[in-house]
């Protein structure tokens, strides 16, 4: 389909006129494509690094042994296991520039003066995009880390123990090289699943505003569903599937290689 100039009529007609790599040349002639590629990049980063970041603190934090521990990594779930349309639609609620959560507690601290728009403004929309991202990731990237942690024996803490080491200096000396091969595993398919969100991006902004959240996943639907260039917004998918596949074969072989 990527191949062809696929309309509304094609569906009438049952065929489309084969038109080689003009889709992909149209793409990549349009600024949008520049406008969207950043934003993906933008969104994937933001969202990997502070999973990772806050991933690994709690499961550091829920490697030692405390009261109620247990529950409270389980209830760490929740943002994982719930649709993601129903926590897209929580934090366009949180996210609401005249009733919004976020809002309200932002100018009783005094750290706003009036309300942001978090959702309606392009200066801020990808952020808000981003923060709810990294919510709803955290949960996966703590399981793996901690799971993890449960194969590094205590053998080595002790020693690098007796050796003088602090807690700094044992979780790169001993935790960080011992969990090189989860961390890697954790980036590949943090890369793979947040190139191909869709949902949370399309109940919060729709892309907007003005495209200022809008990424790969999102143009594609809006190119096919949209504006009917099925062939153009099938040539992004197939952008985005190149990319995933690379990504794939990465993980591949730091699994093989682990």
């Amino acid at each position: 389909m990527s191949l062809e100039n696929y309309t509304t009529s094609s569906i009438a007609t049952g065929s489309a006129p084969f038109i080689g790599f003009q889709n992909y040349i149209h793409l990549f002639s349009e600024p949008l494509m520049r406008k969207t590629t950043v934003n993906t990049f933008a969104f994937v980063v933001g969202s990997i690094v502070f999973q990772v970041i806050i991933g690994m603190l709690l499961a550091l934090l829920f490697n030692k042994k405390f009261p109620l521990s247990r529950f409270l990594r389980t209830l760490m779930l929740i943002p994982w296991l719930l649709p993601l349309v129903v926590s897209g639609t929580a934090f366009k609620w949180i996210f609401d520039q005249s009733h919004g959560v976020l809002n309200s507690v932002l100018l009783r601290l005094h750290i706003i003066h009036s309300p942001i728009g978090w959702l309606v403004s392009p200066h801020v929309a990808l952020l808000s995009v981003i923060i709810t991202n990294i919510w709803v990731g955290i949960p996966f990237n703590m399981v793996l880390f901690y799971s993890g942690l449960q194969d590094i024996p205590a053998e080595l803490y002790e020693a690098s123990q007796l050796d003088g080491a602090n807690a700094w200096q044992r979780f790169w000396s001993v935790t960080l090289p011992s969990m090189k091969s989860v961390v890697a595993i954790v980036l590949m398919l943090g890369l793979i699943y947040t190139l191909k969100v869709f949902d949370i991006i399309m109940v919060l902004t729709g892309g907007g505003p003005a495209n200022s959240s809008n990424i790969l996943s999102t143009w594609s639907y809006i190119l096919s569903f949209q504006n009917m260039s099925f062939g153009k917004g099938a040539a992004v998918g197939n952008i985005m599937i190149a990319i995933s596949l690379l990504f794939s074969f990465i993980y591949m072989r730091v699994v093989r290689d682990a």
